[in-house]
């Protein structure tokens, strides 16, 4: 595309956009990313808690976040669902050594318990986040997520690893698990495994990365990469494509980290 994609009509940059989008939602994009770790696995739940645990530390270098994440799992004999359901307490001791930058050994105990109690109590993730979906929107189904996640008795510290939307959190992190959860894109990257959430209702996982590239292209125009840039981020991709707008999160995200624009 010869012209400048900073200056194009929506109509060229929707354009502009599919293009990059088909570039990157590609299986090729899963070797350098998190959302290989989950890919390790094929039962449902152990897809779902390893992709949460994953998003969860999804913050700094990927490398990094892949190769905690793979130490994580180690420690969770690599049958996450497994271990969530049936640990007792001396399995969790060897979880206390763990870090990933300010996430520790106390969060990742507190995140089996509250993830135990989730299943045992709640139905699961998949249930726990779609008994308050709104229709466009899964921003306040994950602020109750996080009220039940910490309903047990819990840790104070750890509570901060756990965002809340309605507190203009951007929810980065969440958000790009659930778009991996919930979006069925046929090319094998996300797992669109729960059914009871459509794409439609996802957000884009706003970071550095996405939010600079979507300034730059005009979808974007507040600063700071909270809650409420999300709000207008999502307003704009949903005119290009209201039922799976989170799909362009391929595209700001590949701009971004492989091609520096």
């Amino acid at each position: 595309m010869k012209r400048n994609p900073e200056k194009l009509s929506p109509k060229a940059l929707k354009a502009f956009l599919d293009s990059k989008v088909e570039a990157y939602n590609h299986p090729k994009f899963i070797d350098s990313d998190p959302i290989q770790i989950p890919h390790r696995f094929t039962q449902k739940e152990d897809i779902e808690i390893s992709g949460f645990l994953t998003a969860t530390i999804a913050w700094g270098n990927r490398k990094s976040i892949i190769t905690n994440a793979t130490k994580l799992m180690q420690l969770l004999d690599n049958a996450p669902y497994d271990f969530i359901i049936n640990h007792n307490s001396s399995d969790l001791k060897k979880l206390k050594p763990f870090v990933h930058r300010t996430f520790n050994g106390d969060d990742c105990i507190q995140f089996i318990s509250s993830l135990q109690h989730i299943y045992r109590t709640h139905g699961g993730l998949e249930n726990t986040f779609a008994v308050h979906a709104e229709p466009q929107s899964l921003q306040l189904a994950i602020s109750k997520f996080k009220t039940i996640f910490f309903e047990i008795d819990h840790l104070p510290r750890t509570q901060k690893h756990v965002s809340d939307p309605l507190k203009n959190s951007a929810a980065k992190r969440i958000n790009m698990f659930l778009r991996w959860m919930v979006r069925n894109d046929s090319t094998g990257v996300d797992f669109g495994i729960w059914k009871q959430l459509s794409p439609a209702q996802l957000s884009c996982p706003l970071d550095v990365h996405s939010g600079n590239v979507a300034r730059k292209l005009g979808l974007l125009h507040r600063k700071q990469n909270d809650g409420k840039a999300l709000n207008e981020l999502d307003t704009n991709l949903r005119q290009f494509d209201p039922i799976d707008p989170v799909k362009y999160d391929f595209a700001l995200f590949g701009l971004g980290v492989f091609e520096n624009f």
